[in-house]
């Protein structure tokens, strides 16, 4: 069982994606990687979220952003959206994931920081711990 369920929108977030994992096995914390789209597999990406035993959800996503947010409708764990820069620099993706109607939380790092996005799971983690 994985901790954490990495979650890309696109194989072409894969730079960002080895960010997390990097940060991820340095500090010996399992994961599984995925790549769902909200828009291209949305059955697909319910099902994975429905069924994942993992206790937070890293979601990378570009331009619209849909990704973190999906997820976040569907579980009442953590998510802690990456948006990844390509049109308008990542700035569309950004606020996508940043301004969720309440009730939808998603925490949002900076664009394309896939490494605090692995931190922060990290934190969160060991809150459950103690």
């Amino acid at each position: 069982m994985a901790d954490i369920a990495i979650i890309s929108g696109s194989a072409s977030d894969a730079a960002i994606t080895d960010k997390v994992k990097k940060v991820l096995d340095a500090n010996k914390v399992t994961y599984d990687a995925q790549i769902l789209s909200a828009h291209r597999d949305p059955d697909k990406l319910e099902a994975y979220v429905r069924a994942s035993h993992a206790k937070i959800f890293i979601a990378i996503a570009g331009l619209s952003a849909a990704l973190p947010g999906v997820i976040a409708s569907r579980t009442d764990k953590p998510v802690i959206g990456v948006p990844v820069s390509g049109t308008l620099n990542g700035m569309d993706a950004l606020l996508s994931i940043a301004q969720m109607p309440k009730g939808v939380p998603v925490a949002c790092v900076g664009v394309d920081n896939g490494d605090n996005a692995a931190w922060l799971a990290i934190r969160i983690l060991k809150l459950a711990k103690k």
